[in-house]
């Protein structure tokens, strides 16, 4: 095997790994769009199998801006669940009132000394 032989099949292993990219983007992009029917997502599965290259280019061609925007609102919705995740997993960050209010409490409850409210109530102010 030469090296216009080794270069042409990787320029075709290339080429195969893009298109099944773009048929999966198609599947996926089929079952993520809620307006469209199930018997028109199974027309279109229909013809990606026994036409898959013309069936892919006639897609892109007319659900192209609608698999944009698809995709762009999951994308921005799993943003969206990811802020809100990281939220929840490291609190809220408290005021210098609410700590010096937490600091109080445990003073008046008798876990700390007077000693360890002021440096805390001084530690949260100079926050």
């Amino acid at each position: 095997m030469g090296f216009w032989d080794l270069l042409a099949w990787i320029f075709w292993v290339f080429v195969f790994v893009a298109y099944l990219m773009v048929i999966f983007s198609i599947i996926g992009d089929l079952f993520r769009d809620e307006k469209l029917n199930g018997w028109w997502k199974a027309v279109w599965i229909l013809f990606l199998i026994f036409v898959p290259f013309l069936t892919a280019l006639v897609y892109l061609i007319a659900r192209g801006k609608g698999m944009q925007e698809r995709s762009i609102a999951q994308a921005r919705a799993l943003q969206a669940a990811q802020q809100d995740y990281i939220r929840q997993t490291a609190g809220t960050a408290a005021s210098p009132a609410d700590e010096v209010a937490k600091a109080k409490a445990l003073l008046d409850a008798g876990t700390i000394t007077q000693a360890e409210f002021d440096s805390l109530k001084a530690k949260a102010l100079s926050a």
